[in-house]
């Protein structure tokens, strides 16, 4: 039996139900067939209306009849778009996904009972934005996929492009948190958005993070390139109390204190930021140059030194770090431009303890709070005010 007979015979049946029965048992049901009956027609796609957007199926519907055939193939590649007929026959919607800047053509018949058929071939052409913007994660997922994140790291989409909806696009965003965590959504500036819960997260957490942007206006003709995840485990908890009265930094695993250390913070001309800092990278050694904030080569305080054992704490400079000529005021006054310096013998421990989202607490440094943008100045600002959002702001 045909494929298209089948279609007729389940359309036949329908049509049997509906009507009823009839007459005696010897006559059986009688299947009132219209004497007029409408031709099938279908509703596609306006030729010559907008651009489609890849991010919604394309739909083909039959009417006064079911659709027998749809097929819809990229004119540009040739590959076929897969979709799926609705179980009475009455919609085909396309499944695989589209791309911007595309051309596909749909060929589609629908027959109604009395086999009347009919047939269109239509063209969707898909939108070419001005440009597109991609949500990259950070941190990379596979930089921390051995060692987990620590309990103050952020989840961060990093949009190539500057948001304009981001009310809209935060619609989009979804995190789920094992064990539940509620959290919240704060832009800390047009291209990054960042989640994270009233308090650092429990450790052995279980993140998984989505940006479901693609082919969302994100605003100025920029539309989200695609789709993007990623997840994360929180590791033991380790954070780092940097107390700039006593000069010594006081070091607690999963809240039990383990360690603790002389140390020097900023000098009264470069105070180290106040606040929660977040580890956000880590290196063997790191070339400090005093030009890269204006200092350069002939002023007066410029200085080019390789410095070893480096926690990154904010993107304003500021590192826990070795510093073996600092060792003598460690513990008694601060020296530093704003680093939190040890020995090379405790920095080391440091480094080998703490990891990328563990924190550092640094209090009575006489400096500023840490700075939202400053990589990471999130736990900065008051749960109340972020859980609000600042997305209309």
């Amino acid at each position: 039996m045909s494929a298209r007979m089948s279609v007729i015979l389940a359309f036949f049946a329908v049509v049997a139900l509906i009507a009823g029965c009839g007459g005696d048992d010897q006559q059986g049901p009688a299947i009132q067939i219209p004497k007029t009956i409408a031709a099938p027609t279908l509703a596609v796609p306006a030729a010559g209306g907008p651009a489609w957007n890849p991010a919604a199926p394309v739909v083909v519907k039959a009417d006064h009849g079911v659709l027998n055939q749809v097929t819809m193939v990229d004119t540009d590649s040739g590959k076929q778009i897969n979709g799926d007929i609705s179980p009475d026959k009455l919609t085909w919607t396309s499944k695989d996904p589209l791309t911007f800047g595309a051309s596909y053509k749909v060929d589609a018949q629908a027959v109604n009972m009395a086999l009347m058929s009919t047939s269109q071939s239509f063209t969707v052409n898909t939108i070419s934005p001005d440009s597109t913007a991609y949500a990259n994660v950070v941190p990379a997922p596979n930089l921390v996929a051995d060692i987990g994140i620590g309990v103050g790291q952020p989840m961060v989409f990093q949009f190539t492009k500057p948001v304009v909806n981001k009310a809209e696009v935060q619609k989009h965003l979804k995190v789920t948190t094992t064990p539940n965590q509620p959290g919240a959504w704060y832009w800390t500036d047009d291209s990054n958005v960042h989640y994270r819960a009233a308090q650092y997260w429990q450790p052995g957490t279980k993140i998984h993070i989505e940006a479901d942007v693609f082919g969302l206006d994100l605003g100025n003709g920029i539309f989200g390139a695609e789709n993007n995840s990623a997840d994360y485990t929180v590791h033991d908890s380790w954070v780092a109390k940097a107390d700039g009265s006593t000069e010594v930094l006081t070091v607690f695993h999963n809240g039990e204190q383990v360690n603790s250390m002389p140390m020097s913070l900023g000098d009264p001309g470069h105070p180290s930021h106040e606040g929660p800092h977040v580890i956000s990278a880590k290196n063997n050694s790191i070339v400090m140059d005093s030009c890269s904030y204006g200092v350069c080569k002939g002023q007066p305080g410029y200085y080019r030194e390789t410095v070893y054992l480096d926690l990154r704490i904010s993107n304003d400079g500021e590192f826990v770090h070795s510093a073996p000529w600092s060792v003598g005021q460690q513990g008694s006054s601060n020296v530093s431009h704003g680093c939190v310096n040890l020995s090379p013998g405790n920095a080391q421990w440091m480094f080998d303890h703490f990891n990328i989202g563990d924190v550092v607490e640094i209090t009575n440094s006489g400096g500023g709070k840490l700075p939202i943008y400053d990589t990471y100045g999130d736990w900065e600002v008051p749960w109340d005010q972020w859980s609000a959002g600042n997305a209309n702001g």
